[in-house]
C-alpha cells in the first residue's frame, strides 16, 4: 500500500499526515521527541507498511481540517478514517471519537460504554494504540481521578489540547506568530 506523508506545524507540535491512495487519513501524529515520537520513529513505521511518498495534495483536505480546529474554526472531524487495528482497538477508537469537543472521560467510563465494564485496562492500551492523533480525541481520557494519563504525544500536548477545547485558546500560539517571534 502507498502512504502519502505531509508533515506541518501546529501550535503544540509539527504534525505527520499519512494517507492512502484514497485520502483515508491512516496516521496523524505529534512528533513529540521528548517521548520518543521522532520523525524519523513516526516514518520507519510509514515504512514498514508500504511505499512511502512525500505528497500534500492526498492529504490536503485532513490538513485543511486540522487547521481549522487549531484556528478554532472546527470541533468536528469529517474525514475517511483508516487506521489499522483489531476489531475491539476499532470499536475503542470510535467511542473516542463520539467524545464531544471539550468533553473528557476516563477508561472506565470508555470500557463501560463499549458494553465492557472491566475492560478499563485493555481500553487503555487500544486508547494508547491510537494512530490518529486528535482526529479520534484519545487526548479526551483521563484518569479516574481526573489525572492526565499517559499521552503518544506527551502529557504537555495533552493538556494544551484539553486547555484549547475548554476554552484557553490564547494558550496556544498560532504557527505564524510563533515562527515570527511575536507572543500570543
Amino acid at each position: 500500500m502507498k502512504l502519502y506523508v505531509d508533515s506541518f506545524p501546529s501550535p503544540v507540535a509539527e504534525i505527520l499526515l499519512a494517507v492512502d491512495e484514497r485520502g483515508a487519513v491512516k496516521h496523524l501524529e505529534f512528533v513529540a521527541p521528548s517521548v520518543g515520537r521522532t520523525r524519523e520513529h513516526h516514518l520507519a513505521r510509514y515504512e514498514r507498511s508500504g511505499e512511502v511518498a512525500f505528497d500534500a495534495a492526498p492529504g490536503a483536505e485532513a490538513r485543511r481540517q486540522v487547521e481549522q480546529y487549531f484556528a478554532g474554526d472546527r470541533t468536528r472531524f469529517e474525514l475517511e478514517l483508516a487506521g489499522d487495528g483489531t476489531p475491539f482497538q476499532r470499536e475503542v477508537w470510535r467511542a473516542l471519537v463520539a467524545i464531544p469537543f471539550g468533553a473528557t472521560t476516563s477508561y472506565g467510563e470508555l470500557a463501560a460504554q463499549i458494553g465492557r465494564p472491566n475492560a478499563s485496562r485493555a481500553v487503555g492500551r487500544a486508547n494508547g494504540t491510537n494512530p490518529i492523533a486528535l482526529v479520534v480525541p484519545c487526548h479526551r481520557v483521563i484518569g479516574v481521578n481526573g489525572s492526565l494519563t499517559g499521552y503518544a504525544g506527551g502529557v504537555d500536548i495533552k493538556r494544551a489540547l484539553l486547555d484549547f477545547e475548554r476554552g484557553q485558546r490564547d494558550l496556544i500560539t498560532p504557527p505564524a506568530r510563533r515562527a515570527s517571534g511575536a507572543s500570543a
